[in-house]
């Protein structure tokens, strides 16, 4: 009796071990003897990334004082954290060494692209070439690197049209033209264009303008005060003054007020809230600002760098309208409490 419960038990052992070994052998087998491993497979794109998990960016731009780039960050940040993406954003405050430092810490990081907007277009090549070392795909935005090879997309304005727009609003303002002071910045290849477009207008005009100085700002508001000033004080006849961005503007009207001359006209380029405000006064020195879209650019550098990553289509170069000379006479339609 005892002889036959016990071979009855071991053969109830016996079947479960072998039970067990078949259910062993078929979870290794082929995807399709695998639901789980297919579940994980269907999961994942093409570069491996886990469906739910989203990709980081690097944003890295000229200076996270300037509300332009204040602006461009928050558009890409609220279009790519909608989607599920992350966003590391580091401020550089116009220093270049600052930025290339910065930028290594984000490559540490494991950051998969960068939006990237130099603070001198020239001495960022270091910089380009350890992210193409690491795999970071980079999409250079608002102001161009030199060394466009290294990057894998551009978005941003067209600066020599922007240019253009103040130099033919400047004719039109004064069709007898006049003595011209420019406030530039040579590190920024985005304010080189618009000084360029602005140039190749206004030297077609008859009479003609006058450069009578070109001083390097280094696009900060300070040192545009500084230069202005000293400029100004030097050439009292000047009659208009052409700024590399708004934020350069808004140092040369303080530098009109502080010297009192109230006759001389400013045009900038970005149609930054400040300059809106101002040209809704009836007293202000501010002529105009050719407007960008820091909101649409945002959007169209987000769209182009998840198309680098999920390996679909997209353009190298993307050029964002200028939407248009904004003056006293259209103003309102814009509004002065945020940008267009």
């Amino acid at each position: 009796m005892r002889n036959r419960k016990f071979m009855a038990v071991l053969a109830m052992i016996l079947i479960c071990v072998l039970s067990a070994a078949g259910c062993s052998k078929k979870n290794v087998g082929s995807p399709e003897d695998n639901p789980v491993q297919e579940e994980d497979e269907e999961g994942q794109g093409e570069d491996g990334q886990a469906e739910g998990e989203g990709y980081t960016f690097g944003f890295s731009a000229i200076d996270m004082e300037n509300p332009y780039f204040i602006t461009l960050e928050n558009s890409i940040r609220e279009t790519l954290t909608e989607q599920g993406h992350e966003l590391i954003t580091m401020d550089p405050g116009t220093d270049a060494a600052t930025q290339e430092s910065q930028i290594e810490q984000m490559i540490d990081s494991g950051i998969d692209a960068i939006f990237l907007s130099p603070v001198n277009w020239e001495s960022i090549t270091p910089s380009l070439q350890a992210l193409q070392e690491a795999g970071v795909k980079i999409i250079n935005v608002d102001t161009q690197v030199k060394e466009m090879d290294y990057v894998d997309a551009y978005v941003g304005s067209d600066n020599v049209e922007a240019g253009r727009i103040c130099g033919q609003a400047l004719m039109e303002r004064c069709p007898k033209g006049g003595k011209v002071l420019i406030l530039e910045c040579p590190t920024q290849n985005s304010i080189n264009d618009r000084i360029t477009g602005f140039e190749e207008v206004i030297s077609d005009a008859d009479p003609g303008f006058e450069i009578v100085a070109r001083e390097n700002t280094d696009g900060k508001f300070e040192k545009s005060l500084e230069v202005a000033q000293t400029a100004l004080e030097a050439h009292p006849d000047v009659t208009a003054i052409m700024c590399g961005n708004d934020q350069i503007a808004v140092g040369a009207q303080t530098a009109v007020n502080l010297l009192g001359m109230d006759d001389v006209i400013i045009y900038g380029v970005d149609g930054s809230p400040d300059i809106k405000k101002e040209l809704l006064k009836s007293d202000t020195q501010i002529a105009g600002t050719a407007a960008q879209s820091p909101i649409n650019m945002g959007k169209t550098a987000v769209e182009v760098g998840l198309a680098i990553l999920n390996g679909e289509d997209y353009e190298k170069e993307n050029y964002v309208e200028i939407i248009d000379m904004i003056t006293k006479d259209n103003v309102e339609m814009y509004g002065a409490d945020g940008w267009q």
